[in-house]
C-alpha cells in the first residue's frame, strides 16, 4: 500500500492507523502548495482534488477522504481492535465521532487557513471551533479515548486536528481532558513514529 500525505495535514491520522495497524506501507509525499509529489509528478493525477490523504492498493485502487481509510485500515486487521466489527451499535458511535470531527473540527480550520479571509471572520472561526473543542472535552471526561478504555481510529484523527491549534491560534491549553488525551496519545510509539517520519516530532 502507498499513503500519499502531507507534512502535518490530515493524512497524519491514516499515517498513525497505519502503524497502529502493523501494515506494510509506502509513504508518498504531496505538497501541498506546488501539488507535486517530489519525483515532479502532478498529484492531480492521483486524486484530481489535489488533496491528502489517498491510500493507493496493491491493485492500483485508490480511497480518499480519512474517515474512510481509518476504517478500511483497521477492517484489515479485526484483530488489532481499531475499530468496532462492522453493524454493531459501537461502530456507529465510532462514525458519529469521525463525522463531528471531519465536519465540525477538521472543517472549522478552514477560514483559518485561508490568508485571504478577514480578520474578524477568522475571530468567529476561532470562537466556534473552541465550542466544539469543549464539547469534544466534555465527551472525553473520564475516558482514556474517544471510545472509552482504548484507543481507535477516531483518536488519530482528534489527535491530527487538536495540534493544530498551535499553529491557528486557537488555545486549547483549557481543556483539561482534551490535554490529558493528547499526552496520552504521544505516548503511543505509533504515534511517535509518525511524527518522527513526517518532521513534526519537535513541535508536537
Amino acid at each position: 500500500m502507498k499513503l500519499y500525505y502531507s507534512n502535518g495535514a490530515c493524512s497524519l491520522s491514516p499515517h498513525i492507523v497505519l502503524r497502529e495497524a502493523g501494515l506494510p506501507f509506502d509513504l508518498v509525499r504531496a505538497s501541498t502548495k506546488t501539488h507535486k509529489l517530489d519525483d515532479g509528478t502532478d498529484f492531480h493525477t492521483i486524486n484530481p482534488q489535489g488533496s491528502v490523504p489517498v491510500l493507493e492498493l496493491d491493485n492500483g485502487e485508490r480511497l480518499t477522504e480519512g474517515p474512510a481509510i481509518v476504517q478500511y485500515i483497521a477492517d484489515q486487521v479485526p484483530e488489532r481492535r481499531l475499530a468496532p466489527p462492522c453493524g454493531t451499535w459501537e461502530r456507529y458511535r465510532l462514525m458519529e465521532w469521525l463525522n463531528f470531527i471531519t465536519s465540525e473540527l477538521h472543517k472549522g480550520f478552514s477560514p483559518l487557513f485561508n490568508p485571504g479571509m478577514p480578520e474578524d471572520a477568522k475571530t468567529l472561526a476561532r470562537e466556534r471551533l473552541m465550542a466544539k473543542f469543549q464539547h469534544a472535552d466534555n465527551r472525553l471526561v473520564g475516558r482514556d479515548y474517544t471510545m472509552g478504555e482504548a484507543f481507535s481510529v477516531a483518536d488519530a484523527y482528534l489527535f491530527t486536528v487538536a495540534s493544530w491549534g498551535k499553529y491557528a491560534a486557537v488555545d486549547l491549553s483549557g481543556l483539561s481532558n482534551l490535554q490529558a488525551f493528547n499526552a496520552r496519545m504521544m505516548a503511543r510509539p505509533a504515534v511517535r513514529a509518525a511524527l518522527e517520519a513526517e518532521g513534526l516530532l519537535e513541535t508536537a
